[in-house]
């Protein structure tokens, strides 16, 4: 299915993917980071799934429920219309202590005949699903997942082998039958009720509804700032506040294409902004934990560029053997990130920081010492080569590394400045932070494009120069040209390239372009930045709102990892940034 046609439910452990057929193609148990129980999204044929669907032909409608992430989707056949309502369940305390993925079937008028088809995935045949009996209970197994399908009455099971299940159900106007998974991993099983069940798929969709109630925001695009702090909210890891990258791994950059990455882990930069956009809209709570876990991953020895879930380093890619989106290959788990170091940490860093006590909160000691620390390696390692910011194999003195070494360096003095670290090493930094700003505009600016270019001895351009307005470097004038450079050679039809060239090898950069609207908001270019983002989002209007990384710029077809984590949070602070403009 086209990437667009999917929504995600979650339950701050897990993402679930759910097609407008029906089908539930993606589902990691019990974590972000576990194999997936479904994965017909990666294994079209052979790969497992949960799907509901009319045996007839059907007319879909979808979408979210208002400020929730429990999932509608509405299928009209000749003979009636039906609803789907599906959830990755919380209970009243929170997380449940186990995985519990609900989907109720209501009749709305006629009568709908359905048919049910469970899967399970074999970890590229890595595993023999079976059942196997407990007490009066059919218990399956996947490696080490176990769990249960539950049903209410009506649902009439057909099949069960270990492959899975067959059943169907018929649902007139007003009735309703539920259907469940209830699993967790080498662990001891709850079998809830079904009706129990049934009635946490609302209870979820109030306790979503009565966080994004507590969201500070009030705007022309509140509703849009609401979707994409929902879809932040589904990449935070609940047990330990990592925020991942994206729920998925491996769907491709380009279709057919081999840029294909594993992003069920947590990066530092993707972390750090996710943060400054939860404290922007007042989700504090979010906001601390992730910030917590940041830091005591950075207090441990050299600095890593992304953590998995459980704050252990990213093991090295290894190549999993299934098809891939519409065989794009190759399909991997680990990440080459993990080994690489990228200057761009520093600055992501300290601008959390920054926005954490601007916004009143207070650094402990330990959190502050951890940042003395991090500041001092700033200043010693700014001038070796890095993976920067795209994390591309060639080392390189790039322009953004450099300038997100300058931006940490800036936000350390005015944290020290301000009383919130130990002033021993500020008039160090403040030296390396000008010598840094005078290196830059020795070494990358270009007199023939007049622009920054993507590093020195290159007349190539970075699109994430943009984020250098927001980080308050330069004048506007060198800024405004990069920006208005980068416009006319990596901008098509309204969204832009990641760097000078990429177009051969994947899409627009969905985060990009929001950047560069912020970037014309901060130079107070206030009718394009609007003009920009306006177009941008109506674009993209094809499915729940849920964003992927890229998007190719002639079919308008998602591309890459969802939900993406960078793309929400770039939507929520450039809708949050124009609404704030005074009119």
């Amino acid at each position: 299915m086209p990437l667009e046609d999917y929504g995600a439910l979650g339950d701050g452990r897990a993402v679930a993917l759910c097609g407008s057929d029906g089908s539930i193609d993606w589902w990691c148990v019990p974590n972000m980071d576990s194999p997936p129980l479904f994965d017909r999204l990666l294994d079209g044929k052979d790969g497992g799934r949960f799907a509901i669907a009319p045996t007839a032909p059907t007319m879909v409608e979808r979408r979210y429920r208002a400020a929730s992430n429990v999932l509608e989707t509405i299928f009209t056949t000749a003979s009636g219309r039906a609803i789907l309502v599906e959830s990755l369940n919380s209970g009243t305390a929170g997380r449940l202590p186990w995985a519990e993925l609900a989907r109720r079937i209501e009749g709305i008028e006629g009568s709908v005949d359905f048919a049910i088809d469970l899967r399970f995935g074999r970890r590229a045949d890595t595993v023999s699903p079976y059942f196997a009996r407990s007490g009066k209970h059919d218990v399956f197994h996947v490696g080490s997942v176990l769990g249960l399908f539950l049903a209410s009455d009506s649902v009439a099971i057909t099949q069960r082998d270990d492959s899975g299940i067959t059943a169907s159900v018929t649902v007139g106007a007003g009735e309703r039958a539920t259907v469940a998974i209830v699993a967790g991993s080498d662990e001891p099983l709850i079998v809830p009720d079904i009706a129990e069940i049934d009635a946490r798929i609302d209870l979820s969709d109030a306790e979503w509804r009565a966080w994004t109630e507590r969201l500070r925001h009030d705007g022309p695009h509140r509703d849009l700032v609401l979707r994409s702090a929902l879809a932040l909210k589904l990449l935070l890891y609940s047990p330990s506040g990592a925020i991942v990258a994206a729920a998925t791994t491996s769907l491709p950059e380009r279709i057919g294409g081999d840029k294909n990455w594993d992003y069920r882990y947590a990066w530092i930069r993707d972390a750090g902004y996710t943060i400054k956009a939860f404290l922007r809209i007042g989700a504090t709570a979010e906001a601390k934990a992730g910030f917590t876990w940041l830091l005591k991953r950075l207090g441990y020895d050299v600095p890593r560029v992304c953590y998995t879930v459980g704050g252990d380093p990213v093991e090295p890619v290894t190549e999993i053997a299934v098809p891939g989106y519409r065989g794009s290959l190759p399909v991997v788990t680990g990440n080459a990130a993990g080994d690489q170091h990228q200057h761009g940490i520093y600055g992501d860093i300290f601008e959390t920081a920054g926005e954490f006590v601007a916004c009143g909160h207070i650094l402990d000691g330990t959190s502050a010492q951890t940042l003395v620390h991090l500041a001092d390696l700033c200043a010693d390692s700014w001038r070796q080569k890095d993976a920067g910011i795209w994390e591309l194999p060639e080392a390189q003195h790039y322009t953004t590394s450099k300038i997100s070494c300058w931006q940490a360096l800036q936000r350390a003095v005015e944290l020290a400045d301000a009383g919130h670290l130990p002033t021993t090493g500020r008039d160090r930094w403040a030296r390396e932070r000008d010598r840094i700003a005078e290196w830059i505009e020795q070494h990358c600016w270009s007199e023939t494009r007049k622009a920054y270019v993507f590093y020195p001895g290159t007349e190539r351009l970075d699109a994430a120069i943009t984020l250098a307005v927001r980080f308050g470097f330069d004048g506007k004038d060198r800024l405004a040209r990069t920006l208005d450079a980068v416009d006319a050679e990596l901008g098509v039809n309204g969204f832009h390239y990641r760097y000078s060239g990429a177009e051969r090898e994947e899409g627009c950069f969905l985060a990009v372009t929001f950047w560069m609207v912020a970037a014309r908001a901060a130079l107070e270019q206030w009718d394009a930045a609007e003009a920009t983002f306006a177009e941008a989002i109506r674009r993209l209007d094809r499915g729940v709102g849920l964003y992927t990384e890229m998007v190719d710029p002639v079919t308008g077809s998602f591309l890459g990892n969802l939900p993406q984590g960078l793309t929400h949070l770039a939507v929520l602070q450039t809708a949050a940034t124009l609404d704030s403009r005074e009119r």
